[in-house]
């Protein structure tokens, strides 16, 4: 079984200090689950999404100060008297906020005291546990707007903003639903928060342990299973838990060790567990969360979000295990050793119900149209039930691992809160300022009219912006950002918001602030930039098709079940196989200099969008022509000099 990526205990810190988080973790994810499954309607309680959401934040701050010392590095061992004052009164503004909401928002033109004390106190407060749960990029990027959104209408040029008066605008932050308390807030707690939980469930009823062990019954028996164990595993887990580093560490710490056994480098180890945990979040159903997020942006059913996902996430995922076998047969790398392998129905036996709870979820969603929260909902129940009377290979849930669940959901939701807070706080300054018009005009002309032009312009933004952010911060940053100016141009907005997604993704895997990459590399004992440089090569597809879907809707079935969409598909596909041969270098044999340029070549060219241009299609033909004769001229080759070894081991013999 893997390791728990979710611990929430700090052995350094004293039992009183422990208890006093654990109580605020409960409080938190209990107060948000309640809200989820509709619970205060139907006791008869009736208030605004608002003051619920100032007590969730209120509960997160308290629990911030708690749990983080004021050094990131440093254990926390006792609560000192200055975080302890900054806990009750986090607590305490939120409480007050939410009691008195409906009156500071009647007098909100008026600037009433009491709301614009209680707004700078959130925005330090959010600031600082900013800093202490997440790090100082997020942090340094809201500053770096707030202090923009004050000198702006001094700046000449396309980039000028109206002149704004700063309690106005803290007050504007703090308390309007297009600041603090909007979107992102909204989606975090109501649809992330049950998200964590089902994950918690799941990983704690032994559903992790059962798609483990799926993943190494189901690809241990071929050539390289290891990495295909870990590709396999990393996508599965990556789509429910939407953190890049609780996947690595979940699959990661059997994978890697299984594959530097069977004869990877540590550093090819760390950067094919990296490349595939961070995929994890492109997948669907869940896709991380990120999705429901997403389809609140756009205004769309979650349904559309899943179904454009699919095949960019078959393209990136295509790659990677593809690579991963031709890595191996180039090292001459073998099975896993069959006494490691369990037996698959012995392992669809013992768990084969944990599907019913992607099924539940799967079947909510798309066939009832529930609500993306009360779908997760039914998900947990199921888990649930199957944890208490069933469990995996005997070992059914103790009660107890219910509380421990509750907890660490309110736990590992902070972060997420406070990412939140600060794309609230951005969202609010772009929309108070008009920073995010003169933005958008901003970069359309910066793209000079060429729509290529702008999108490596955009593409180039979202790797330098996401680096060292988590995935949730990511895409909030570039969606309020980025995507705006991608839409003026004429890109559909899914396409936009599909492109920002991924390429903000591949900030995790791109030096020299590669998290994904440094944290695998970390566990496998590998030099970390040297890791982050080979995860970029596994993960090739995720730089280049986010181009192709911008210029082909097909390949993100737009377009509906039509014969161009298929073939668009069939030639992507077969693209990145081509090109991924080439990049590895192998193909039946170790390819020459000539071979791998056509390999390269030839997939490149197949991988052009028929959309783009009347000569796109010269292009795919001479892509098709040029990849049929490489891989013909390499299989009769290897074919040709299998002959005499096979001949002179038969003569031998």
């Amino acid at each position: 079984m893997s390791q728990d990526p979710t611990q929430i205990d700090v052995p350094l810190a004293s039992p009183a200090v422990r208890l006093t988080e654990k109580t605020l973790g409960a409080l938190l994810a209990l107060v948000a689950l309640a809200w989820a499954a509709d619970a205060y309607r139907m006791v008869g309680m009736m208030f605004l999404a608002e003051q619920f959401l100032a007590v969730v934040l209120g509960l997160a701050l308290a629990a911030v100060f708690v749990r983080y010392p004021f050094r990131r590095d440093r254990p926390r061992r006792t609560l000192p008297w200055y975080d302890a004052v900054l806990a009750a009164l986090g607590l305490a503004t939120g409480l007050y906020v939410a009691w008195s909401y409906p009156t500071i928002i009647e007098m909100f033109f008026d600037l009433p005291i009491d709301g614009l004390i209680c707004s700078w106190i959130l925005f330090v407060l959010c600031i600082e546990g900013l800093r202490r749960a997440v790090g100082m990029p997020l942090v340094v990027i809201v500053l770096v707007f707030t202090a923009y959104a004050l000198v702006g209408h001094l700046v000449p040029g396309a980039l000028q903003t109206r002149q704004v008066q700063i309690n106005r605008m803290i007050l504007y932050l703090g308390m309007d639903t297009s600041g603090l308390f909007g979107l992102v807030m909204l989606v975090g707690v109501t649809i992330v928060i049950p998200f964590i939980f089902f994950g918690q469930l799941l990983f704690n009823s032994g559903g992790s342990a059962f798609f483990n062990d799926l993943s190494l019954a189901l690809m241990g028996r071929f050539r390289g299973g290891a990495a295909k164990i870990s590709v396999t595993a990393s996508s599965l887990f990556g789509s429910i838990s939407g953190i890049v580093v609780s996947n690595i560490l979940a699959t990661g710490v059997i994978t890697i060790p299984l594959m530097k056994k069977a004869g990877f480098s540590a550093r090819q180890a760390a950067a094919i567990e990296a490349t595939a945990s961070t995929g994890g979040q492109l997948m669907p159903p869940v896709m991380g969360a990120v999705a429901f997020l997403m389809a609140d942006f756009l205004q769309v059913p979650y349904t559309e979000i899943v179904i454009a996902a699919l095949v960019p996430s078959l393209l990136y995922y295509v790659a990677i295990f593809i690579q991963a076998d031709l890595e191996a047969a180039k090292l001459g790398i073998k099975r896993v050793p069959e006494a490691q392998i369990p037996r698959l129905r012995t392992v669809l036996r013992k768990g084969w119900f944990f599907v019913l709870p992607f099924a539940a979820l799967v079947y909510s969603l798309f066939w009832l149209n529930d609500a993306p929260e009360l779908a997760a909902l039914y998900a947990c129940v199921t888990v649930l039930v199957l944890g208490l009377v069933a469990g995996y290979d005997g070992e059914r849930m103790k009660p107890g691992k219910i509380w421990e669940c509750v907890v660490a959901t309110g736990i590992n939701s902070l972060d997420i809160l406070m990412i939140a807070a600060a794309a609230g706080f951005i969202m609010g300054i772009l929309q108070t300022t008009g920073l995010g018009f003169a933005l958008t005009l901003f970069l359309v002309k910066l793209g000079a009219g060429s729509i290529l032009a702008l999108l490596v312009i955009a593409a180039l933004l979202c790797i330098v912006l996401g680096m060292g952010m988590p995935t949730l911060g990511v895409y909030v940053l570039l969606a309020v950002l980025i995507a705006p100016s991608l839409v003026e141009v004429g890109i559909s907005p899914l396409a936009a918001h599909m492109f920002i997604l991924y390429l903000g993704m591949m900030s995790m895997i791109t030096p020299p602030v590669a998290i994904a990459a440094f944290f695998a590399a970390s566990l496998a004992g590998a030099e970390p930039m040297r890791t982050g440089f080979t995860a970029m090569r596994f993960g090739w597809t995720a730089y280049i098709v986010p181009f192709l879907f911008v210029f082909s809707p097909a390949l993100l079935l737009q377009g509906g079940a039509s014969i161009a969409t298929m073939v668009a598909v069939a030639s992507a596909v077969a693209g990145v196989w081509i090109v991924s041969a080439g990049m590895i270098g192998y193909f039946m044999r170790p390819l020459g200099p000539v071979s791998r340029a056509g390999f390269i070549i030839g997939g490149a060219c197949l991988l052009v969008p028929a959309e783009i241009g009347a000569w796109a299609a010269w292009t795919d033909f001479g892509g098709l022509v040029l990849s049929v004769v490489v891989v013909v001229f390499e299989y009769m080759t290897t074919r040709r000099l299998r002959g005499p070894e096979q001949a002179a081991s038969g003569t031998r013999g």
